[in-house]
């Protein structure tokens, strides 16, 4: 039971930006990188700084997967044939069971033609090498809650936040006062509960 709720309120993801990879196979270099990434707009920048980087190279391939319910994913093969890059890339950040990262591998080609067999290893490859130098970590699910109540009770949701080492967000503390926070999703129930429990505090998700 306990891994299940694991599951439910807790995923994986690596911690920042990892150092350049390199594979090589018959003359053709192939560069891994893995971003952590929150959006597509952070996507699309970490892309262009590669591209820039290696403007030179033939391929910028990737795969991306982004969100812990609500999730998002993308496999680009770039120019390959079909299914050899962006899908043995994306494979790897399933294999890690990892979410909001971005890989991405550049390939300059060596003259000889790999075949759809060897592009496909190599591109496997080369994100499982980026993942390998990767720092994963995990992190909780949250859900935020803004709590809106007036200043006499400002004790009782302060001694709340304390007790259950809630953390604060954003708070606007005058006569009607306002404190966003982050509660983790196995947790929400519970301290929603607890809060809309004292007359005149209102609790909502933001």
């Amino acid at each position: 039971m306990p891994k299940l709720l694991n599951t439910k309120d807790t995923y994986k993801t690596i911690l920042k930006a990892t150092e350049e990879t390199l594979f090589k196979d018959k003359n053709s270099k192939f560069y891994g990188y893995a971003f952590p990434v929150s959006n597509e707009e952070s996507v699309k920048k970490s892309i262009e700084i590669l591209k820039k980087k290696h403007h030179s190279a033939r391929h910028w391939c990737y795969a991306y997967k982004i969100g812990t319910e609500n999730v998002k994913y993308r496999a680009n093969d770039d120019g390959e044939p079909n299914n050899s890059a962006g899908m043995p890339i994306y494979g790897q950040i399933q294999s890690y069971e990892l979410t909001n990262v971005l890989i991405v591998v550049v390939r300059y080609f060596g003259g000889v033609k790999l075949g759809v067999g060897g592009l496909i290893n190599a591109y496997k490859t080369s994100a499982q090498l980026s993942l390998e130098v990767s720092k994963i970590v995990e992190r909780t699910i949250n859900v935020v809650y803004l709590i809106t109540f007036d200043y006499i009770n400002m004790n009782k949701v302060m001694r709340l936040i304390k007790e259950h080492q809630l953390k604060i967000i954003d708070q606007k503390l005058e006569l009607n006062c306002q404190i966003t926070i982050s509660v983790r999703k196995g947790d929400c129930k519970k301290i929603k509960q607890l809060f809309e429990s004292i007359y005149g505090i209102l609790i909502k998700i933001v």
